[in-house]
């Protein structure tokens, strides 16, 4: 295998993912209410700060969006890998050319090119690539994710929790069915580490005791 056989491949996975996971839903739809969404709440263009700052319709709707986005990305990419042999070739299985759009999505979501290269924590579209690679685990994952924030009202400790407990479920089904882990376990395990990275300032807010809270309606 050369290089250039295989750069093909890749960049017809990762480059359409990126452009597709770079759609920043959460400043469309606050520009679509008259809000600029970076200058509300956080900054932050992502679900949670819609959700804070516009009301629970508007952060269910961005949420859906931007997961969307990254199942979007992976069942697509690896249909066409999987049709279109003449442009995968030999050199790149549909798994992974579908976590290759996965990275991309998610990249193009925290690192827009529309916004400067400021986007959101990828959250949600982590959990829309993922439910096209691992369904089962990532539908538990996003139940802990419920649970957790039901619990505990904060939504980045639901999200944290939500992201080490999903690779720790894909690794333990892998290996009661095959016995052994494979690149998605990895790649969900390298995307949690991310995902938790990126919510270092709400760690930093937890210890404190500033973060934001959501109350229940009384």
């Amino acid at each position: 295998m050369t290089g250039a056989s295989l750069l093909i491949p890749v960049l017809v996975s990762l480059i359409p993912g990126y452009l597709l996971g770079s759609i920043p839903f959460g400043f469309v739809v606050g520009k679509a209410l008259g809000v600029d969404i970076r200058k509300q709440g956080s900054g932050n263009i992502g679900a949670t700060n819609v959700l804070r700052t516009m009301g629970r319709k508007w952060g269910v709707l961005v949420f859906t969006l931007d997961a969307l986005k990254g199942l979007v990305a992976v069942l697509a990419i690896e249909r066409l890998i999987g049709i279109d042999t003449a442009v995968a070739g030999p050199h790149l299985s549909e798994a992974q050319a579908g976590i290759l759009a996965g990275v991309g999505c998610i990249l193009g979501h925290n690192f827009p090119v529309w916004l400067g290269f400021k986007g959101g924590k990828g959250i949600a579209t982590s959990a829309g690539v993922l439910l096209g690679l691992a369904p089962l685990a990532t539908i538990l994952a996003l139940t802990v994710w419920v649970l957790t924030f039901y619990g505990t009202r904060y939504v980045s400790v639901a999200s944290i929790v939500a992201a080490a407990t999903l690779p720790t479920l894909i690794g333990i089904q892998q290996w009661i069915w095959r016995g052994r882990l494979d690149v998605v376990f990895w790649f969900a395990a390298v995307a949690a580490v991310l995902a938790i990275g990126r919510h270092r300032p709400n760690i930093q807010r937890l210890l404190a005791g500033t973060e934001h809270r959501f109350e229940r309606k009384k």
